[in-house]
């Protein structure tokens, strides 16, 4: 099972916009990332998102990264101070390659919790429309397998 962590893109200020969309940078960043994994042929059974507006116009734009009888739907416990051990639990018993799109500190707590069992280590360093990817063993540890963030990401995939 892969489980892919990925940080919303740029969103518009607060005092812009309440509700906090991506910005034009965000919406390219994440197109970029989505035409970056689908030319590696990553297929997602599921993408889960926050709910915020930011998190769920990302995973819109991931979309395309779902298999057929995939979904997109809003996750529980995913708002940027819930529990990633809770999460992790949660996805304890899951085959299903899953994408979060979610925030900060959420994503970065939750690979390191996943990783060393200490939420509060920080591993990577995420910038908007950042993505970490980890996958569980037969024993059921997590090993990292992708680490990108934005400006590793060409324009042309």
């Amino acid at each position: 099972m892969r489980l892919y962590l990925v940080q919303h893109g740029d969103a518009l200020p607060k005092d812009v916009d309440p509700d906090r969309p991506l910005s034009d940078r965000g919406r390219d960043d994440i197109q970029r990332l989505t035409d970056w994994l689908s030319s590696h042929s990553v297929r997602i059974a599921e993408i889960l998102h926050s709910g915020k507006t930011r998190a769920e116009q990302t995973a819109e734009i991931l979309r395309p990264l779902l298999e057929t009888r995939g979904k997109l739907c809003e996750g529980r416990g995913l708002a940027p101070n819930d529990s990633p051990e809770a999460f992790l639990r949660q996805m304890r018993h899951s085959e299903k390659d899953t994408l979060v799109a979610g925030h900060m500190p959420f994503v970065a707590r939750t690979i390191s919790q996943a990783l060393t069992g200490a939420p509060d280590r920080q591993l990577v360093h995420f910038l908007p429309g950042s993505i970490a990817g980890v996958e569980r063993s037969d024993d059921a540890s997590w090993r990292l397998f992708l680490f990108a963030r934005p400006e590793f990401i060409s324009r042309e995939t």
